[in-house]
């Protein structure tokens, strides 16, 4: 997996997984899929996982760290839907007080036989320091997805 920093207010993450376009795009926008793999980090889980698969469509994740603190939701408006190719949605967080304004992420699956390669571009951040918080996310995330795919729960 790379992280990119492509500007100021942009990141992008690839990834390889040993899955096809059409089985990650599935994980990607199915609730009960993304209730296996949707959260940053090792003990979270993923009580919230709402969807409405259609442009303008919206959807709304939530991720519970382990320590028992308030659930981190985030939510947005399908811009984009292109099975099993591309994937674009707006991205705001729900909590009170959050200083950051909706950014866009943009996710490509290419076909590489076995595998699929995986880019996704998150942009429009106020801040360098928020660009890089929600990479190392977008890692924690990945890294959860592909042992959800090597498990056989996606």
């Amino acid at each position: 997996m790379t992280t990119q920093i492509i500007s100021p207010t942009a990141l992008r993450v690839e990834r390889k997984f040993k899955a096809s376009r059409e089985r990650l795009f599935q994980a990607l926008t199915n609730p009960a899929s993304l209730e296996k793999w949707f959260a940053v980090g090792e003990g979270f889980t993923t009580p919230i996982a709402e969807v409405d698969l259609r442009t303008g469509g919206r959807y709304r994740l939530g991720m519970q760290p382990p320590d028992g603190t308030p659930v981190l939701i985030v939510g947005g408006v399908y811009q984009l839907i292109q099975p099993p190719d591309k994937l674009i949605f707006t991205w705001a967080w729900e909590a009170a007080g959050r200083d950051e304004p909706e950014t866009l992420v943009t996710i490509e699956l290419f076909d590489l036989g076995d595998e699929t390669r995986v880019i996704l571009t998150h942009e429009q951040f106020l801040t360098p320091a928020a660009r890089d918080q929600h990479g190392e996310g977008w890692q924690g995330c990945f890294n959860r997805l592909a042992m959800a795919i090597e498990n056989e729960e996606v």
